[in-house]
């Protein structure tokens, strides 16, 4: 673990937390100033359920939800989500709802899809895209693009993180923004004044995390 990571705790519940580090780093649709590591809130389950709760809270009594499609390796929040949402005991308008996690695939093209035992899982259900990280938006837009081929409806966006606060004119409920992340910047590849600058890109960083150069 790199010693200049260093946590950012959710003012709402500080089990909520993720892990920043500055430098340069370059993701497949952009270059970043700093990285942001979930694998504390991703893969820890007491932190996975804590987290779950405040990203669940917003459609508790708003949102039926009939399914979470997980992007970024966040099945695990996903998982307790679906807990959280279709709790019999509460006021949730999921309450009672065999609510499917599921995980999408990406073609050779990019395109993310669904195979053929999952597809039920998302024709004509009422579908929540849950993601770690939203830069530009583009994963998600490509995520709602493939549930609406397969015949869903898009009911919500969450992220633990988000720089865009809508994507395709819905808006994303996340933990962190860019106010808690105020120096955070993202650059199109062939503008990024860091590597105008001669400064070397240090890590390569997709879902998964980090990989040094």
């Amino acid at each position: 673990m790199d010693a200049r990571l260093h946590d950012l705790r959710s003012t709402k519940n500080p089990k909520a937390r993720i892990k920043l580090m500055n430098g340069h780093f370059a993701t497949s649709n952009s270059h970043l100033n700093t990285y942001i590591d979930m694998s504390t809130v991703k893969s820890r389950h007491n932190n996975a359920r804590e987290t779950a709760k405040e990203l669940s809270h917003p459609y508790l009594n708003t949102t039926s939800v009939d399914t979470i499609v997980c992007l970024d390796e966040t099945s695990v929040i996903g998982t307790f989500m679906a807990e959280q949402l279709s709790d019999s005991s509460s006021m949730s308008l999921s309450a009672g709802n065999n609510i499917s996690v599921i995980t999408p695939e990406y073609n050779q093209m990019g395109q993310i899809m669904f195979r053929d035992n999952n597809q039920r899982m998302v024709q004509n259900q009422q579908v929540l895209i849950l993601a770690a990280s939203l830069t530009t938006g583009k994963t998600v837009s490509r995520a709602i693009e493939s549930i609406l081929y397969y015949g869903g409806a898009v009911c919500g966006i969450c992220s633990i993180f988000s720089a865009v606060t809508k994507v395709a004119g819905m808006s994303v409920e996340t933990i962190f923004t860019t106010k808690d992340i105020p120096n955070y910047q993202a650059y199109v590849s062939y503008d990024c004044p860091m590597c105008k600058a001669g400064q070397k890109i240090e890590a390569i960083v997709n879902s998964f995390g980090y990989s040094k150069l």
